[in-house]
């Protein structure tokens, strides 16, 4: 079932999410949840999807990045990106850890800001542990593109939003992000919107 994505406003999406007990974990209840909102991402469409963006203040996110996705991207952005391919996963009641001093910056958009995008500084690189969809402990080492989706989601879990991080001048529609802004270097667009915001 497709379930209704909240906009920003919504006070779901700025109160800090619950964690979840193991048992809860494995109710019908929360497969039910993750399956609706598997569905409800690849519908958007998107690369991460968090409870608190469908109502739900619970800590768990269901994350993919499709190969399809992938194809219609220039080789040279997907390599500035270090953006490949990120199979389904869920994550729960997840812990992060910022590593190295590497920050990376890019345009950044949301399924609850629907229409909009910013210049978002981000971590090249986390690690990640949180419990999957059995209450099995797992860990991740991400970085480039993949970490960024990791970030932003977690995020979500704790009541913050992209536009919490991101470089204010740059905040754009999608129309005119692609109009005048998408095939300049990062760079020229910190310069030529004065970004000296952090």
């Amino acid at each position: 079932m497709r379930l209704k994505i909240v906009q920003v406003g919504e006070p779901v999406l700025r109160t800090p999410a619950r964690r979840l007990t193991r048992d809860e974990i494995t109710t019908d209840e929360i497969k039910r949840l993750i399956h609706d909102m598997r569905e409800t991402m690849y519908d958007a469409p998107g690369v991460g999807l968090a409870a608190p963006q469908v109502g739900m203040p619970l800590q768990l996110a269901v994350i993919e990045d499709r190969e399809d996705f992938l194809k219609a991207i220039p080789p040279a952005e997907m390599e500035e990106k270090e953006r490949a391919p990120v199979p389904f996963h869920v994550i729960i009641n997840p812990k992060i850890e910022l590593v190295g001093d590497a920050n990376v910056q890019f345009f950044e958009g949301c399924l609850s800001l629907s229409g909009f995008s910013a210049l978002v500084p981000r971590s090249r690189q986390v690690r990640v542990t949180y419990w999957d969809e059995h209450a099995q402990e797992k860990s991740i080492l991400a970085f480039g593109w993949y970490a960024r989706i990791l970030q932003h989601e977690i995020d979500h879990l704790h009541g913050t939003l992209y536009i919490d991080k991101m470089h204010s001048r740059t905040f754009s529609s999608f129309e005119n992000l692609t109009r005048f802004w998408k095939s300049k270097p990062i760079s020229e667009v910190i310069t030529d919107l004065k970004c000296d915001d952090n």
